[in-house]
């Protein structure tokens, strides 16, 4: 029995009982009673108890409908645990407190997840929670005229991690990096790789560090005449060549890191005039202007994001007729909704606080709910001890070198284990130890010890065709189970709070399920005892454990080696 299939068991009785006094009051007072709650599997929450001995799970659903319904809690909770007793898979619903309801489940009951998760597989602990939800989720974005480096990473992990629980839980969802493609900043890029070609100094406002030369070589590899040109045409011809090779080499960092982007969309593309010469950034002015939040003064453009509790009004078009960056802000918003996504979510970095309420103004103005139909994440810095600068980039640690140092499981592993909002500063010395103190080897050594214990049932002759869960009454067992049971609850939780961390700590939890198990309950015989029904229940838990290891791994975008 699993906790949704308790909660539904749960809410028609609470509704039972609901509706019974809803008609004895009608029948005392003669009159049609107010309408009674509809109670829903939603309402009843179960939760695991702290203790153990308190039995597998809670509820306080009696404390939650006393005053609306004028009862007494425990008495109301007495009514609800009489009629849960004859649940099937329920051996005992106790009464604690001032309300609580204490449920233990039996253990064919409890014992039969098993079989359901490994007949499920993959897709045990997805569900519909989220299902109709379009999620546009932007991350990194960052500008391509340099390599990745630690704050990327992090953003890079988040994103990714987000984008697989969203998905778990069943919303539709689009990976989006905006390339910032445009502007002085592709001026600079172009014109710092076109003096290393010429073997200048980098220009004022330029960009430093040895990757620009490398890119010199490479743009002169490509364009061999490049510094026989006209200086315009040069300079132009350098930036593309050099932006093309940098964007390249972001997409490979992040293809090692195992981070995935449904969409890549260039800032170009928003200001490029389409066949009628009207650009998208032209469109979204007059859209915004039509919902009646633009107005023109001082020669320029303003859009009244005042209205929508931003600290200033903001310039959308300057006085010179040039687009302010906010323009393009705007007509990237509502390109977003125009592809069908409702719901938008923004992770930044800790230095853009600026644009949240630049970010929900936006949505009002286009008419959405600020509240409701754009999240904006911040994320906080993350620092590495030991960690050296970029030889290449000279100023920052880069991607490629801390994935090269530590590896992508333990970085996306740790840099996930963590809420976006929660400073963060990595020990390289434990991520490199192959001992429990270490998480990421902590849970995947589970997994590996999981696939191990197959190898050894299977040379044993131990395999899974018995099934007989009332025999997995081990106090360990009940504990592994009770655990295995969560994951589905913490998926959908995670994804609703935008929280994948919460899947890491589980795991690091049901790790330690795991070991307690394995250390009391044998799958494989100890010598000349024969194999039994019990043993080969066992390799279904075990096979279970392991399934539930992988499926929330995956989540962090973390593999599941089978030896260690």
């Amino acid at each position: 029995m699993t906790p949704a299939e308790l909660s539904h068991s749960l809410a028609g009785i609470v509704q039972s009982i609901v509706d019974g006094r809803r008609t004895a009051r009608e029948g005392e007072n003669d009159a049609p009673d107010a309408a009674a709650p509809v109670i829903t599997a939603a309402d009843v929450v179960l939760e695991r108890p702290k203790n153990r001995d308190h039995g597998d799970w809670a509820s306080n659903i009696a404390m939650k409908l006393a005053k609306p319904l004028g009862a007494n809690p425990r008495e109301l909770a007495t009514e609800i645990a009489a009629a849960a007793a004859g649940i099937d898979g329920i051996a005992s619903a106790e009464v604690a407190g001032p309300g609580f309801i204490n449920f233990r489940i039996d253990a064919a009951a409890a014992g039969a997840l098993a079989r359901a998760i490994v007949e499920a597989g993959e897709a045990y602990g997805t569900s519909d929670s989220l299902a109709g939800s379009t999620i546009n989720l932007e991350f990194v974005s960052a500008n391509p005229t340099g390599p990745l480096h630690i704050g990327h990473t992090r953003w890079a992990a988040l994103g990714d991690s987000i984008g697989r629980v969203l998905r778990a839980a069943g919303a539709t969802v689009a990976n989006e990096y905006y390339i910032n493609d445009a502007g002085n900043q592709m001026q600079n890029f172009g014109a710092s790789v076109l003096a290393a070609a010429k073997g200048e100094p980098t220009p004022e406002g330029g960009y430093p560090g040895a990757y620009i030369a490398t890119l010199a070589e490479q743009v002169l590899a490509r364009e061999p005449k490049l510094l026989e040109l006209d200086d315009a045409i040069a300079l132009h011809t350098a930036t593309e060549i050099a932006y093309e090779l940098q964007l390249a080499e972001i997409k490979a960092s992040l293809d090692r890191f195992n981070v995935h982007f449904d969409v890549w969309t260039s800032e170009r593309t928003l200001h490029a005039p389409g066949e009628d010469g009207v650009s998208d950034i032209d469109t979204a002015v007059e859209r915004l202007r039509a919902q009646g939040h633009v107005y023109d003064e001082d020669d320029a453009v303003w859009v009244r994001t005042t209205d929508f509790g931003d600290d200033k009004d903001r310039v959308i078009r300057r006085g010179n007729g040039i687009y302010t960056y906010f323009a393009a802000d705007a007509a990237y918003y509502l390109n977003k909704g125009d592809r069908g996504f409702q719901h938008k979510i923004y992770l930044l970095g800790a230095d853009h606080h600026g644009y949240v309420h630049r970010l929900k103004a936006l949505a009002g103005a286009a008419g959405d709910d600020p509240e409701k139909d754009v999240e904006v994440l911040i994320g906080q810095l993350v620092s590495i001890n030991g960690a050296k600068l970029s030889k290449r980039a000279g100023n920052i640690i880069e991607l490629d070198d801390l994935q090269a140092w530590l590896g992508t499981d333990a970085l996306r592993y740790t840099l996930g284990r963590y809420p976006a909002d929660s400073p963060l500063t990595i020990d390289p010395e434990i991520l490199q130890r192959r001992t429990n103190d270490n998480p990421v080897f902590y849970v995947q050594y589970v997994h590996a010890r999981t696939t191990g214990v197959a190898r050894n049932a299977l040379a044993a002759g131990v395999d899974r065709s018995v099934f007989a869960p009332e025999l997995l009454d081990h106090e360990s067992e009940s504990a592994l189970l009770g655990g295995l049971q969560e994951f589905p609850r913490i998926v959908a939780q995670a994804a609703t709070l935008r929280e994948p961390h919460r899947v890491a700590r589980y795991l690091e939890e049901l790790a330690g399920l795991y070991h307690r198990w394995y250390d009391s309950c044998r799958v494989t015989p100890l010598g000349e005892e024969p194999v039994g029904d019990v043993h080969r229940t066992r390799l279904w838990v075990n096979d279970a454990t392991g399934q539930v290891i992988r499926n929330g791994l995956a989540l962090l975008g973390v593999s599941a080696p089978e030896r260690m």
